[in-house]
């Protein structure tokens, strides 16, 4: 099977369920496992590389309003790979290509390649999604196995952490203008043995002012800027380091946004276990890496 990965999440479920040698073609932005670096790209961003928070989100804003894509799909490349399956999303249009996109482009295609769309909002959902991949592609058992591993770590998560005292959090998923985490961000807070005042499970992230999240009175603050990985994530909390200052938090961490939180694939296992580890390392084994904190 010739697999086309238009979802960064998508290529590490693939990889994750060993189809690693069926994916022919992946996103500009799908850098792991490692091995995707060197698969042909056939999407590219519009926006370009080189601005600031605000210039980004504006730049966003300005190009949804007028009801275009920020990435754009090669269709030239797409259908000199032939390929028998493409995989998208419907979640978030300023993570992939649009599916409606996709779907015009297949359309065009003989013989026109099945689409599998992704559309999760909480942990449960990714989880579905990884039995979804497997069933389109023939791997039941390793979705199963999958699934399995991932649910025996959430448990263990849980186990560690059920009768610690619960930590105030604001995990911060932009700066400027300021957002907070949505989808099955709050469901990895509270699995950690936190509290998110200001986002609902299932929900889209939404955007705050630096009052509303200072007057939630957090203890532990998670800058993790969505899609930055956490040299990155650092380098924007530095530069707002008096605003995440004067949260009155008593801890703030800069989390590996990219790998652990933003896209809703295996690693956001690896970030809950993080994320446990930030509010209760009394409890919870330090990750490889630590945990980076500014204060």
């Amino acid at each position: 099977m010739r697999i086309v990965s238009l979802v960064p999440s998508a290529t590490e479920t693939l990889f994750a369920l060993g189809l690693g040698a069926e994916v022919t073609a992946v996103t500009h932005e799908c850098d792991h496992p490692s091995q995707a670096l060197n698969l042909p790209k056939v999407t590219r961003d519009v926006i370009g590389p080189g601005l600031a928070p605000a210039e980004i989100d504006a730049a966003v804003r300005a190009l949804t309003q007028e009801g275009r894509s920020i990435y754009e799909l090669d269709e030239a490349t797409l259908r000199r790979l032939q390929p028998d399956l493409i995989v998208t999303q419907a979640l978030c249009s300023v993570c992939a290509v649009s599916v409606d996109d996709v779907r015009a482009i297949a359309e065009r295609m003989d013989p026109a390649p099945a689409i599998v769309s992704l559309d999760p909002h909480t942990l449960g959902e990714v989880l579905g999604d990884v039995r979804t991949l497997a069933q389109a592609t023939d791997r039941k058992d390793a979705g199963v196995d999958l699934v399995n591993a991932a649910a025996a770590r959430i448990d263990k998560v849980r186990l560690a952490v059920r009768d610690a005292p619960p930590v105030r959090v604001a995990m911060l998923e932009w700066l400027d203008p300021v957002f907070i985490g949505g989808h099955w961000v709050p469901q990895l807070i509270e699995l950690a043995g936190g509290v998110d005042p200001l986002g609902l499970p299932g929900e889209p992230s939404e955007q705050r002012t630096w009052d509303e999240v200072a007057a939630t009175q957090p203890e532990v603050v998670v800058v993790a800027p969505c899609g930055y990985d956490v040299e990155r994530g650092a380098q924007e909390a530095a530069a707002y380091a008096d605003r995440l200052a004067a949260l009155g938090a008593g801890r703030i961490v800069v989390a590996d946004a990219s790998a652990w939180f933003s896209r809703p694939g295996p690693r956001l296992v690896d970030g809950l276990e993080w994320l446990a580890h930030a509010l209760h390392p009394d409890r919870v084994p330090e990750p490889p890496g630590g945990v980076r904190a500014l204060s």
